[in-house]
């Protein structure tokens, strides 16, 4: 669990060093940094800000550059520096390392604020970062074939761009490229769709609790971005004309997205789950002989994903007959979109607490049970097990909450936190939270924002 987190020359943050628990609330004015602080530790495990991703923009004015440093229970720790030309410095246990993957799986970081609220609403790229986010965290293999995969679609699309006329040499070479994406995409395929299962039952019982009159009527469906019938190899020859006049790849697993669709009625509802059953039954049979892959460098950009360049329908969406299907951000107000977006991401919470506690083993957990975090290592306030310490903990970043959310939705929300295991940071324009928080969280602390000074409060 992080203990102690310092701050240099973000934003408003000039020097920010506080110990922190595994409840904290951040209570201040608009502009005084409370923001800032949830966008250092998502910029430690992420490698960028998810406000900005100019680093120039986050940092201090006429500072040279950002620095962000903690330090966990188990006496680790790590850091991140970055420089105004995008320069990065990381660092863990003291020794530099040279992939963001060495800070992200160590601090996986979940956020719900504002400005995630239209994720249903956008191009697919965001939907998609949800759900690589939690594959890249529980299936090892993953993200080695998503980083083979993104440098042969980068080197196909620069000669889509590139070449006014494709030479007998260029399509040969497009052809091996081909049946390399080929390779690399079933077995993303295979992975995100795994995770997706594991996913979708607990979405599906957060929806029950936020929206209970709505429940039925939601369903949760994974695309891959292509048809999965078809080697990808033989489609993108197929379309290598329509491709090569776009300047694109307009399909592969690049393109998979997560949709939120509303079923009308019953009969409709077990359609969808029969066709869904159907495809996982062929996805399975079509990767029975895949085995996991060795972990391998992951980059910046896997861990938020890629971007969109153009609004897309998955092509191999399933089409079913009668009033079956739309998407549920037609259907919803404004509110209870919002309780399905948190539904989105809360979600995944679970699924990803499992994974992780398993990684203790049971020797470590024996040793620790009668123990309690020294008070060098944690807040005095907070006499949290120790075997919480030397676990990875996700943490929760949730800004604003109290704007976003109403009163039952947020006890909800709140519950669902309590019961996992999580270290959380939340921000609030008054202190009127804290009462709700306590009766989850007793010895949650408080620490009152203004102008980027931070301090704890006393209660």
């Amino acid at each position: 669990m992080l203990t102690q987190l310092s701050i240099h020359q973000l934003r408003n943050l000039h020097s920010v060093n506080i110990k922190v628990g595994q409840c904290n609330v951040f209570v201040g004015a608009n502009g005084s940094g409370k923001t800032s602080l949830l966008e250092s530790l998502y910029l430690l495990s992420r490698g960028k800000s998810f406000r900005h991703h100019q680093p120039k923009r986050y940092i201090s004015h006429h500072a040279a550059h950002a620095t962000v440093h903690a330090k966990f229970a188990n006496g680790s720790s790590m850091a991140i520096q970055k420089a105004q030309d995008a320069s990065t410095i990381l660092r863990l246990d003291q020794q530099t390392v040279y992939v963001q993957s060495a800070l992200a799986k160590q601090l996986p970081t979940l956020l719900i604020d504002p400005s995630s609220m239209d994720v249903l609403e956008i191009g697919s790229s965001s939907r998609r970062q949800l759900l690589d986010w939690i594959t890249f965290h529980v299936k090892p293999g993953f993200h080695a074939q998503w980083l083979a995969y993104q440098r042969l679609l980068k080197q196909r699309n620069t000669i889509l761009r590139q070449s006014g006329y494709l030479s007998d040499y260029q399509r040969q070479e497009l052809a091996a490229w081909d049946k390399g994406l080929a390779n690399h995409a079933a077995l993303i395929t295979h992975y995100r769709h795994e995770a997706f299962e594991e996913w979708q039952p607990l979405f599906n019982q957060l929806i029950e609790q936020l929206l209970p009159d709505y429940a039925p009527f939601i369903q949760l469906r994974f695309s891959a971005g292509y048809n999965t019938d078809l080697p990808l190899d033989e489609l993108l020859q197929q379309r290598l004309a329509q491709d090569f006049q776009t300047g694109y790849t307009r399909v592969g697993c690049h393109r998979a997205d997560i949709q939120v669709l509303w079923l009308e009625d019953a009969q409709a509802r077990q359609t969808v789950q029969q066709a869904a059953e159907t495809s996982g039954m062929a996805q399975t049979a079509a990767h029975s002989n895949i085995h996991s892959h060795a972990d391998i460098k992951l980059s910046t950009d896997l861990v938020d994903n890629i971007e969109d360049v153009n609004n897309w329908e998955d092509e191999t969406a399933y089409t079913l007959t009668g009033n079956v299907r739309e998407q549920a951000a037609n259907v919803l107000s404004r509110g209870e979109k919002k309780l399905l977006i948190t539904a989105l991401r809360l979600s995944q919470l679970p699924l990803l607490s499992t994974k992780l506690s398993t990684k203790l083993s049971l020797t470590e957990s024996e040793a620790v049970t009668d123990t309690v975090i020294g008070s060098s290592s944690a807040s005095e306030d907070q006499p949290y097990p120790s075997a919480l310490s030397n676990a990875i903990l996700p943490v929760v970043l949730l800004d604003d909450i109290t704007a976003e959310l109403d009163e039952r939705a947020l006890s909800i929300l709140l519950k669902t936190l309590s019961e996992l295991s999580c270290q959380i940071f939340i921000t609030s324009l008054d202190g009127d939270i804290m009462p709700q928080i306590k009766q989850y969280w007793p010895q949650a602390q408080r620490f009152h924002v203004k102008q980027g000074h931070i301090q704890k409060m006393t209660e």
